[in-house]
């Protein structure tokens, strides 16, 4: 941990790399992109604090034809964040279903257009890949925190990681929700869904789990991308979502064991 927030540290140091991942908060940049917001910097210093946020894990890189486009990873800031203030604070704004509860609070007004989101993060976890595989299907509901089910509903969840299997929350009878439909796996490196994750309408989303081995552990790569009718907060907060659901409440519970 301590080399890992060293390269945090030092990826925050510097002005323009802090300027960087402001941008990168709005969008997702290329190279190019992102030097020209810096006019007064080369292209090759950009790519130097590029590397260095990279390193930091606090910038992931797509490459998407000849180009590279970045986007905020913040799963490193979650960690510092759990750490320092997560034990003091009990925090609400990161749940997937904050939205939910806002749009209630306002009697079912929200802002909504035709758009779409994408969503990469990446952490390290101190644990075997074939761990960090069983702990997303077989033993999710040991740290999977939220849930659709009514407030004061004890609800449980499956997840069947085969082509066609879903990843399923139920309570009652009959009442339940389906959280993900699986049309890929392979086995422990990748698994990809179809799935809502507590949005509503006409959207299309889809999720990625990676799991790539490491020296000494696992990095887990996630991509979640959603199109169609979006309301204003959801990729906010989503990505707060699964900034705590990977970045805290997994990692906690496979480098526990």
């Amino acid at each position: 941990m301590g080399d890992e927030l060293s390269t945090v540290f030092k990826a925050l140091g510097h002005p323009i790399r802090r300027g960087i991942l402001d941008i990168l908060k709005i969008s997702p940049k290329t190279t190019g992109e992102l030097n020209d917001q810096f006019p007064e910097v080369t292209r090759y210093a950009i790519m130097k604090h590029l590397n260095i946020l990279e390193e930091g894990h606090l910038v992931v890189v797509r490459r998407e034809g000849k180009y590279k486009r970045h986007f905020l990873n913040a799963v490193p800031l979650q960690e510092m964040h759990e750490r320092w203030v997560g034990k003091y604070m009990q925090s609400t704004a990161s749940s997937l279903l904050n939205l939910r509860r806002a749009v209630e609070e306002k009697g079912g007004e929200s802002m909504e257009s035709t758009k779409d989101f994408r969503i990469e993060q990446e952490l390290f976890l101190d644990a075997p890949r074939e761990e960090v595989f069983k702990a997303l299907t077989e033993k999710v509901e040991d740290w999977w925190e939220f849930r659709i089910a009514p407030n004061g509903v004890t609800s449980h969840f499956t997840f069947d990681p085969v082509p066609g299997g879903q990843f399923i929350e139920k309570w009652g009878e009959k009442e339940g929700a389906i959280w993900g439909n699986v049309y890929f796996v392979n086995a422990p490196e990748e698994i990809r869904m179809h799935g809502h994750l507590g949005m509503q309408g006409a959207v299309n989303s889809a999720y990625t789990y990676r799991l790539l081995e490491k020296e000494g552990g696992t990095l887990l790569q996630l991509s979640h991308t959603a199109s169609g009718v979006i309301q204003k907060q959801w990729e906010e907060d989503h990505s707060k979502g699964w900034e705590y659901l990977l970045g805290t409440l997994l990692k906690k519970y496979v480098e526990s064991k």
